[in-house]
């Protein structure tokens, strides 16, 4: 904030300079490398290591030695280059920063120094009243500054040398709290910002299959700001953190140790990621070996691990496998051949190198080499272009005084931001807006050499906004291919989902419903009626509608057994009508036994009206064609059990012939039962409309069915049930009549049986409810089968006679006198009343043929009884007295007597 503030008042930035020369003459480290030239680019590296109880230690740092020599390789080429800044030669002046930023800030203050010959003088004035002049520094003053390497040292130089314009790029330092132009307005880098390399990592996380990791970060601005974006898009894309680690900068070997139990007591989470410096990886390595947990974890790491090889030496066994990310550098050409070339006694200009010299035994390009060189070359290419627009009539060596003091803030604007250019390993290089490089890494995963006992880095992917990586080379512990596993919970099987339990990668799976799909891996979804879910439970699908096929069992069957009834009852038809003035068929009724073979034909066709695919025409044909055909078989039967009994009791109380008797009577009271059916079924569509609707009789089954409901074609039946109930209430009642006088019992039997065809249907038909087919199908059997007993039962006697004994198919039928008395004596019937064989006998009786009062039917009645035959019969083409002629009749000796 003082700087800040400072930056707002020409008074105060005077007073920071003149603080500032203090500050170096007290603290500034007398070791730089300073080459004078016309323009002088400041350079800031960590030569040397942390020290413990002084700024620096005294292990030289390999990294940055080969970056320092990398900006004075980079300077000897632009000088040596007549295309850039002719007639201008560039210097330096390198700092060490020891990898501390508090130390890297103090020796900064060296830059504001050497820059003060830029500072306009105007607003100065000397004690004599002249002009102010300044004295020239032996390196001239400092354009920009490259470096520093770790983000907390650029964050601290780059707001002190913001405070006077002086432009600063880094060739290291990823931290995404630098890109922030309101606080570092001059601040620019050949490197992309964190959130970039945070992406990488998560993508890499992602590609491997782990959803549960521990993290570990360094204290300072490059792991702080680096692990706050990872963490970030971890959880927007459900990985989760069981535990993140901060490193304090003065950790010792308790504070790594104590790091690596935190992680071992989260066993489940075998992956790290590690946004550390490179040190601090070291050393993360080393408490892992001490704590026997080399192989507990697979380590994925930031580019601060990168492919440094010191890093792991003597830790390639607890390395192996891990993955890092590394920004995407080629070598520099003839920078290898430059450093090859380098001893301690033509290096005069390096004063650390003799040191480097003695401590480094092998060679390798440093991966942020490319970095360096890009940025002394934007540096350059800036300037040339300034030199042009400034300088183009300037004939002389050197800089051309408006150059001199061009304000570095509109050079960092106007021309440093806006250069672009192909580097000299063939990369492009430009800044965006916020001064960030292009962001290219490559993965690279350590590896045991196959057929060697060595280790290296291999390159199995690259990033460049999205991942591309080669699984099959990329190898874990002991050379393997398998992804180990870094989950908290294993993930659910198809048609499960996640219940949550306490961290949200931490979960019990849970079935879906078999009726149910998979909305989100925590949400199951009821697919709906008439949708079941796929196999993978992911969505659902419509189902088959169903409803019987003709093909099916279901159907051939009752179809068949229909088709039989129906056959027989047009072959009854057909001998009935082909035999219909024959004694036998006048003497059944004609006309109900046509209104009851109908009847029992309907029944049978009812059948392919149950079984066809439901459609509104056929769910009316149902509803009539069951209630309307039953109504006719049991309205006719009703009509000749009535007719029957009344003809019998009216009898035993009167010789009057009773009432609607007649077959005209007979056909019209059929109709009229058959009538009431009719309505009841016109109300029942009134009330319910015909049509069809889908069934789901479960979850997996849509059947097409008509609008019927159970209960509703259970009530349309009543009216039948009732029919079927008189009727057999009649059947009872003249069961002991003569049995050859009429059918009684054949009807008896018939309905005794239809009863027990309703009582055994009815539970099994609403019984098989939700199947459908086994329903359907015993409606069709149970309506067959009460045809087939009306059939049978009433037809097949007369049958019998007319195809097989037409002898019998005569007049006269005989009627055994102990079946009639017994009958009398039931109270019943008639009652005849015999006396002595000197007493007259009185017979009261009603007998009508069972045909048109015209018929011409002989009826004899032979009854024996103490040794007296009393003959009753009417003769034909005779006149026939009336009946109370006929009342009493005295026996005779004679053999007949005709009874008028």
């Amino acid at each position: 904030k003082d700087w800040l503030e400072a930056a707002k008042d020409p008074g105060m930035i005077t007073r920071l300079m003149v603080y500032s020369v203090s500050l170096l003459i007290v603290s500034a480290d007398d070791e730089a490398v300073s080459v004078p030239g016309d323009i002088i680019l400041g350079g800031l590296f960590p030569v040397h290591t942390k020290g413990e109880r002084s700024p620096c230690g005294s292990q030289i740092y390999h990294r940055g030695v080969q970056r320092l020599e990398a900006m004075m390789y980079a300077v000897d080429q632009i000088n040596k280059n007549p295309d850039i800044l002719p007639n201008v030669t560039l210097g330096v002046h390198i700092l060490d920063t020891c990898s501390r930023d508090t130390y890297a800030l103090n020796q900064s203050l060296q830059f504001v120094k050497a820059s003060i010959n830029s500072i306009d003088t105007s607003a100065f004035q000397c004690a004599d009243l002249s002009t102010p002049r300044v004295r020239h520094n032996y390196s001239g003053p400092v354009f920009g500054v490259v470096g520093g390497s770790y983000s907390s040292v650029s964050i601290q130089v780059a707001n002190l040398l913001g405070l006077f314009h002086i432009p600063q790029i880094s060739p290291a330092s990823t931290a995404k709290a630098l890109s922030d132009k309101t606080r570092f307005k001059y601040f620019a880098r050949t490197v992309p910002p964190d959130t970039f390399q945070s992406s990488a990592l998560v993508d890499i996380i992602k590609s491997i299959d782990w959803s549960f990791i521990s993290t570990i970060y360094s204290e300072g601005s490059y792991g702080e700001y680096g692990i706050e974006v990872f963490h970030r898009e971890a959880q927007e894309r459900n990985v989760c953190i069981a535990t993140a680690e901060k490193v304090p900068s003065s950790a010792d070997d308790k504070e790594f140790d104590n790091i690596i139990s935190k992680l071992q007591k989260k066993g489940n989470a075998k992956g790290v990621v590690l946004f550390t410096r490179a040190e601090d990886a070291r050393r993360i390595l080393l408490a892992a070996k001490r704590m026997r947990a080399a192989h507990s974890f697979y380590w994925v790491a930031s580019d601060g691990w990168g492919k440094q090889q010191k890093l792991v030496e003597g830790l390639e066994d607890v390395a192996e496998g891990a993955i890092t990310v590394e920004l995407q550098s080629d070598n520099i050409p003839g920078f290898d051949e430059y450093m090859k070339s380098l001893t301690p006694e033509r290096n005069i200009r390096n004063p650390w190198f003799e040191q480097y010299w003695e401590d480094t035994f092998g060679y390798e390009q440093e991966s942020k080499v490319q970095f360096v060189v890009d940025a002394v070359y934007a540096f350059a290419i800036a300037l040339h272009n300034l030199y042009e627009d400034l300088c183009k009539n300037y004939n002389k060596p050197g800089l051309c005084p408006e150059m001199t003091v061009y304000d570095g803030g509109d050079f960092y604007n106007k021309y440093l931001l806006n250069v672009s250019f192909d580097g000299l390993a063939g990369s492009p290089v430009k800044f965006d807006s916020s001064g960030d490089g292009l962001a290219r890494y490559d993965i690279l995963n350590y590896q045991k050499s196959p057929n060697t006992s060595g280790y290296f880095y291999r390159v199995i992917g690259k990033w460049f906004n999205s991942l591309e990586i080669d699984s099959t080379i990329l190898y874990f512990d002991r050379n393997k291919t398998t992804k180990p596993s870094s989950a908290c919970s294993l993930p659910c099987n198809l048609g499960m989902v996640k219940k949550q339990q306490g961290d949200t990668c931490c979960w019990i799976c849970d079935q879906c419903e078999e009726y149910e799909y998979v909305y989100d891996e925590y949400t199951c979804k009821d697919c709906g009626p008439g949708f079941w879910p796929y196999k993978d439970k992911m969505s659902c699908y419509a189902l088959e509608l169903q409803y019987i096929r003709w093909h099916s069992p279901f159907a051939f069957i009752p179809a068949a057994f229909s088709c039989l009834g129906i056959l027989a009852t047009l072959g009854v038809m057909g001998l009935f009508v082909k035999h219909n003035d024959t004694p036998l068929v006048r003497a059944s009724g004609r006309e109900l036994s046509y209104m009851l073979l109908f009847g029992i034909l309907c029944c049978y066709l009812n059948t392919f009206a149950l079984l066809s695919k439901p459609s509104m025409e056929v769910c009316i044909t149902q509803r009539f064609g069951v209630s309307v055909g039953f109504s006719i078989i049991y309205g006719a039967l009703l009509t000749k059990t009535n007719r029957i009994s009344r003809i019998f009791d009216s009898a035993s109380r009167s010789a009057q012939r009773p009432k609607y008797i007649s077959p005209k009577s007979q056909v019209i009271i059929t109709c009229t039962l058959i009538a009431v059916q009719i309505i009841i079924t016109l109300a029942w569509m009134f009330v319910e409309p015909p049509g069809t609707k889908f069934h789901y009789p479960t979850r997996n089954q849509i059947v097409l069915k008509c609008q019927i409901q159970e209960k509703s074609f259970l009530s349309s039946q009543l009216y039948n049930m009732f029919l079927i109930t008189i009727c057999t209430v009649y059947a009872v009642k003249t069961r002991k009549i003569p049995e050859n006088f009429n059918e009684s019992k054949f009807i008896g039997f018939t309905m005794y049986t239809t009863c027990i065809i309703w009582l055994a249907f009815i539970p099994i038909y609403f019984g098989t409810g939700k199947a459908y087919e086994t329903q359907i199908t015993t409606l069709c059997v149970a309506t067959s089968m009460n045809a087939s007993v009306a059939l049978v039962c009433l037809y097949s006697p007369k049958v019998y006679i007319i195809v097989l004994h037409p002898d019998k198919n005569v007049r006269k039928l005989t009627m055994n006198s102990t079946t009639y008395k017994k009958y009398n004596n039931s109270g019943s019937g008639p009652s005849v009343s015999f006396a002595g064989p000197s007493t007259s006998q009185k017979v009261n009786s009603e007998i009508e043929a069972e045909h048109e009062p015209e018929a011409e039917v002989e009826v004899q009645v032979e009854v024996t009884e103490q040794n007296e035959t009393i003959i009753m019969q009417r003769l034909k083409n005779q006149n026939i007295p009336s009946r109370s002629s006929c009342t009493e009749v005295t026996a005779e000796p004679l053999d007949n007597i005709t009874l008028l």
